[in-house]
This record gives C-alpha cells, sequence and structure tokens, in this order.
C-alpha cells in the first residue's frame, strides 16, 4: 500500500513538474515576443526622423516617403505574428528604397543626423535579429517539449500545442550576389 502511495506521489509531483514547465515556457515565449514588438516600435519610430531627414533633400521623391509611410503605419497595425512578419518585411523593403534615394545625394549621406539615424536604425535591426533569435529558440523549446514522450500527453492533457517560428521571409531567403568589377 504505501508503495502504491508512493508512485502515485512520484506521480503527481512529475505532473506537476511538468506542467509549471509548460507554464514557464509559455510565459519565456510571450516575453521574447514582447521584445520583438519592443524592438520593432522602436525601429518604427525612428522611421519619422529618417524620412524627415531625406525630405530635407529629396523633395522630389514623394512615392518613397508615401511607401514608407504606409509601412510603418501597417507595422504598427499589425496583430498577430504573420502580420507582424508581414508588415516588417514591406518596411524593410521601403527602407532599401530610401536608402537607395539617400544614396543619389551625397551631401545628405554625409549629413551626420543622417548618419546618426542610420546607425540607430542598424542598432535596432541587429537587437531585432537577436529578438527573433531569442523567440525562436524558446518556441523551440516549447514546441520540442509538447512533442516528446512523455511530457506530450501532459501537453495534450492540458490543451498545451505549439507555437509558430518567427521565420524568415522570401525576400530574406533570396541568394546575394556580389560582384566586384
Amino acid at each position: 500500500m504505501i508503495f502504491i502511495i508512493g508512485i502515485l506521489i512520484v506521480l503527481v509531483l512529475y505532473l506537476i513538474a511538468q506542467y509549471n514547465g509548460f507554464v514557464v515556457l509559455k510565459t519565456r515565449i510571450k516575453e521574447a515576443l514582447s521584445g520583438i514588438d519592443v524592438q520593432l516600435k522602436r525601429r518604427a519610430d525612428l522611421i519619422p526622423n529618417l524620412v524627415e531627414t531625406v525630405k530635407g533633400y529629396a523633395k522630389h521623391e514623394k512615392s518613397v516617403f508615401t511607401e514608407v509611410t504606409k509601412a510603418r503605419s501597417s507595422l504598427l497595425k499589425a496583430g498577430n505574428l504573420e502580420e507582424k512578419a508581414k508588415a516588417n518585411d514591406m518596411l524593410s523593403g521601403a527602407l532599401k528604397s530610401l536608402f537607395a534615394v539617400a544614396e543619389a545625394y551625397p551631401e545628405l549621406k554625409a549629413s551626420e543626423n543622417f548618419q546618426d539615424l542610420q546607425r540607430q536604425l542598424e542598432d535596432t535591426e541587429d537587437k531585432v535579429a537577436y529578438s527573433r533569435q531569442f523567440y525562436n529558440a524558446n518556441v523551440l523549446d516549447f514546441n520540442t517539449k509538447v512533442q516528446v514522450f512523455p511530457s506530450n500527453m501532459i501537453a495534450n492533457m492540458f490543451g498545451f500545442s505549439a507555437f509558430e517560428f518567427f521565420a524568415a521571409t522570401e525576400e530574406e531567403r533570396k541568394k546575394i550576389n556580389v560582384k566586384f568589377e
């Protein structure tokens, strides 16, 4: 009888430990996603200053400014992970266009304000990449735990299901050709 009670106690303790493990990992995923949001917001906050700086030098590039503003707005309105990823891709493309415009204006490239904004944006891009990596590492841990035996039985029992990875876009996966002439 004592042996059976001992086994039941061990099983209950195992069940509690597994459940708590799922809760901890799920909380880390939410925190990591929040970190991505913070960096995307910081990035979006830098955009108006960058646009205004470029506008001062390149007044006739209105379509580029409209594209950047629209992409920024989409990022700020994005709700779920998929919408955020699409809006982030749209903003990245718009920023490439903006920096292409800047290339045509040497006095803009030499502007201290522009260079500072560009550095801040690059720093933020690095932080976004790190935040995505941190999120994906936590999703990997959680999803693995959801799928492996015996924790998968506990995951099913309590309704824990796999999370989506923050994946690279088609644009980011394209092969880059570097040519030196």
